[in-house]
């Protein structure tokens, strides 16, 4: 008689990556509407000195920077939308973290190119974001916003070429196409694709408050940015 002398097959047990993932958005969700304001500064040098991460919102005016912010923190006011746009000029501060204890803050930068603000003021406000983008410490990522309708603009062009040394040296950067929901699948696809190849080297994402397209996936690159010592941590 012949006795077989191989081990039993070892059952395969698939690791659960859609699990995985939903539980890590839902805490890149809570951590995020932990948001709270820290401070307004109408200059650079009116700026705290922070040691904590820091990821920078910015965008054209009308981009809809100020919803995505609210949508990622999950308060409908923490994000002052002008009525007028471009008007908002100051940079405002929001501190991240659980149990009073600050691991991160979000910046929203005002918006930019918007035609019925005096062009001394573009010109001020564009110096201005230029260098806290060049110069501020603790930046960790910047969040461009982008309406996929009309794409990367001239301004939008000029500000990647700010930040492309910062890009190069290790500078985190991700471009959100906001108002996703105005698109057909066709056009999505066809601006992600165009978009891509344009943010030398950051990440492009779709994003729609209304129909909550992307919400998760730009929590968990946000937290991933503030954390990544814990996401470290998590791949060994």
């Amino acid at each position: 008689m012949t006795t077989n002398t191989n081990p039993p097959p070892v059952p395969v047990t698939a690791s659960p990556p859609a699990a995985s993932t939903k539980s890590a958005a839902s805490i890149a969700a809570g951590w995020l509407h932990t948001a709270k304001f820290l401070t307004t500064a109408p200059q650079l040098h009116f700026l705290p000195a922070l040691e904590v991460p820091e990821i920078a919102f910015v965008g054209r005016s009308n981009a809809g920077k100020s919803t995505c912010i609210n949508t990622l923190t999950q308060q409908k006011q923490l994000a002052f939308a002008s009525k007028k746009p471009g008007r908002t000029q100051h940079i405002n501060l929001f501190a991240l973290g659980k149990q009073g204890i600050t691991d991160a803050v979000l910046t929203d930068l005002p918006g930019y190119g918007y035609a019925a603000v005096p062009k001394q003021d573009k010109i001020r406000w564009q110096q201005v974001m230029a260098n806290y983008l060049v110069t501020r410490e603790n930046l960790k990522g910047i969040v461009l916003m982008c309406d996929p309708r009309h794409g990367l603009t001239e301004l939008d062009e000029i500000l990647l070429d700010i930040i492309r040394p910062r890009v190069q040296q290790g500078l985190k950067f991700l471009i959100v196409l906001t108002k996703a929901d105005k698109l057909t699948r066709t056009e999505a696809n066809k601006v992600l694709s165009i978009t891509k190849l344009q943010a030398g080297g950051g990440e492009v994402r779709l994003f729609s408050a209304t129909k909550r397209i992307g919400i998760d996936e730009v929590s968990l690159i946000l937290w991933d940015w503030a954390h990544p010592a814990a996401q470290d941590t998590s791949v060994q």
